[in-house]
């Protein structure tokens, strides 16, 4: 019996030892593969991170070396440097340094392309590059000379030393620091040179690019937590009705403290506002709930949202977009003045198509916004902008707005809106120019906006 048993028994067991062999080698050559894909595109992308960031530092000198007066050749140059600049900050984030520090290098990329772009986009033949600007790219010639220098380094011992991206991976996923790595060593000395270069060198074109939000312009007194907390239960009145409270405090040594409260809504999930602890502006409000199903349409939703701003105090706001998903409707808002929109003054707004209850509120750029006292008059009719116009593009609706153009600045525009080839569009002409400033596509879903 004995004898039977083992006979059946250990060709079975000896069948599954063999296939668990066989599987253990297949899991390990399919990891190993695995593994060299991704320590080849890792290589890849420090190399190619390596070459363009020379090519920065040569497209910089050869720039400057132009004539001042060959605006042509700045302009290329200027593109070029935008270019490369772009591939770099690309290159950087498919590199496994999310958890280092280097946001200093990030920043100072991110001026450079903006630099770049907002310049090379202005007429030079009436904005020349400024001797303050000159400057600065002679100061970002030498800066970026040095990066490479420490990028270099890294390059010689990477190949040198046939270092691995994927022991950088492992040792930036380590508790256990501090992480001593040749790779990591090099980016963090790369990441302090670009930091030590001085933000005031950074030229008007940069510095209006670069915008950054913070409470240093908003009017109020610092709020208390008591306060902030009394503020969101009167926003939210009957949605906060009995469910519990909490507020913490965000980014206290930051540009923008900010407070965040909690409230168990019915549903169960918590909503969530978040207001600047300068002045208490509520920021961003939302309540997760599910939504199953659609009963109101497209005009009972569009009212409730633009009840919702009036008795919440966002006033003169007409609607400028809308989309839809997951049985929520989503409009977004200008502020208007004397008819005209102020698109960089908005508001957006969720509206449940269950039962028109307002989920979700963002505010920041209504926030932040710099507030117009007027918007101006056009020095160009309507008649006289069109002209401007492709002649296929048949005009379906007319308006003023104010628009950013490629500096940032508020530009008053004539709106036109209308098809051509098939699609729908909003084209921006300045208002005193007629010179196209922007042209946006619009979707399917906000045709109801323009009936």
């Amino acid at each position: 019996m004995y004898a039977r048993l083992s006979s059946i028994m250990f060709p079975i067991a000896a069948l599954l030892f063999v296939g668990a062999i066989v599987w253990g080698y297949q899991e390990h050559q399919e990891k190993n593969s695995i593994l060299i894909k991704a320590e080849n595109q890792y290589q890849r992308a420090f190399h190619d991170l390596s070459h363009h960031m020379g090519r920065l530092h040569d497209q910089l000198g050869e720039t400057l070396a132009v004539s001042s007066a060959s605006h042509g050749m700045q302009r290329k140059g200027l593109v070029n440097v935008w270019r490369l600049t772009s591939q770099a900050q690309n290159e950087i984030n498919q590199l496994p340094l999310a958890m280092l520090p280097f946001n200093k290098a990030e920043q100072f990329l991110s001026r450079i392309s903006n630099f770049a772009y907002r310049t090379a986009v202005r007429d030079l033949t009436k904005q020349p590059l400024t001797p303050a600007e000159v400057k600065m790219m002679k100061s970002l010639y030498q800066a970026s000379d040095t990066v490479n220098q420490e990028l270099g380094k890294v390059q010689d011992a990477v190949l040198q030393d046939r270092l691995r991206w994927m022991d950088v991976e492992v040792a930036m996923a380590s508790e256990n620091g501090p992480h001593d790595n040749t790779i990591i060593d090099g980016f963090k000395a790369m990441d302090k040179q670009m930091g030590a270069y001085p933000e005031s060198d950074w030229g008007p074109s940069a510095m209006s690019s670069d915008r950054k939000m913070s409470s240093a312009g908003l009017e109020g007194k610092q709020m208390t937590a008591e306060e902030i907390k009394s503020k969101a239960l009167a926003f939210l009145g009957a949605q906060a009705r009995g469910g519990e409270v909490g507020v913490s405090e965000d980014g206290s040594k930051t540009d923008m403290p900010a407070y965040t409260v909690s409230v168990k809504g019915k549903s169960g999930s918590p909503i969530q506002l978040d207001y600047t602890r300068k002045g208490g502006h509520l920021l961003w409000f939302m309540n997760p709930r599910d939504v199953k199903s659609r009963k109101i349409n497209f005009d009972t939703a569009r009212n409730k949202g633009s009840q919702f701003l009036v008795r919440h105090g966002y006033k003169s706001m007409t609607p400028i977009a809308y989309d839809e998903y997951d049985h929520v409707a989503v409009f977004t808002y200008a502020h208007t003045i004397d008819g005209v929109k102020i698109y960089p003054d908005k508001v957006t707004v969720r509206v449940a198509l269950d039962n028109g209850e307002v989920v979700g509120l963002q505010a920041r750029d209504h926030v932040f916004a710099k507030k117009l006292l007027t918007p101006g008059k056009p020095k160009l009719t309507k008649e006289q902008a069109q002209k401007g116009l492709n002649p296929d593009f048949r005009v379906e609706n007319h308006s003023l707005s104010v628009i950013e153009n490629d500096m940032r600045e508020p530009t008053l525009c004539h709106e036109f809106v209308g098809k051509v080839n098939d699609h729908r569009y909003r084209i921006y002409l300045n208002a005193e120019t007629g010179l196209e400033e922007s042209i946006e596509q619009i979707a399917d879903a906000e045709k109801s906006l323009y009936r």
